[in-house]
């Protein structure tokens, strides 16, 4: 059995994945996913602002940066392959109305125990994958236009 604590780190991992999917790859995964539950709109999908604030330093005064476009959903999953309604919530940037609602449909699937394990491994872990491999040619890309101040510097000695 896991601590809240964990339960909660490993739902914040598994909604980081699928806000940061593009829309293409949710819909490809749920295309690919058999024996899809019933599906009830609770809330949206829908879109709107939320204000960004920030804080100077570590603990300093807040205040608003800005505002972000975002896209909520809320669904009810129900009848089989789950052992009983679930529901699903999602947020993602931007107006994607699809997007929120394939992460909600995925984030339902894992509130049920039986299926946590096939949705981590089929749909969530790919992604991850995927969403590293991104990560690394963007890392790379930024190396490779790193410049060594201190080797210039040591050349006009």
């Amino acid at each position: 059995m896991t601590s809240p604590t964990e339960a909660w780190a490993a739902r914040r991992r598994w909604m980081r994945t699928l806000a940061q999917a593009s829309p293409r790859q949710l819909a490809g995964a749920w295309g690919a996913w058999e024996a899809k539950p019933e599906i009830e709109a609770i809330r949206g999908p829908e879109a709107g602002l939320v204000m960004v604030r920030g804080r100077v330093g570590a603990g300093g005064d807040r205040f608003n940066l800005g505002e972000a476009t975002v896209t909520r959903a809320t669904l009810r999953l129900h009848g089989a392959p789950l052992a009983a309604d679930t529901v699903g919530s999602a947020y993602v940037l931007g107006t994607d109305l699809k997007h929120a609602w394939f992460a909600a449909a995925f984030d339902g699937l894992l509130a049920d125990e039986q299926l946590r394990a096939r949705v981590l491994a089929d749909v969530v872990a790919p992604l991850e994958r995927s969403q590293a491999a991104h990560d690394e040619a963007r890392h790379a890309e930024a190396r490779s236009t790193k410049v060594d101040f201190f080797t210039v510097a040591r050349e006009h000695e």
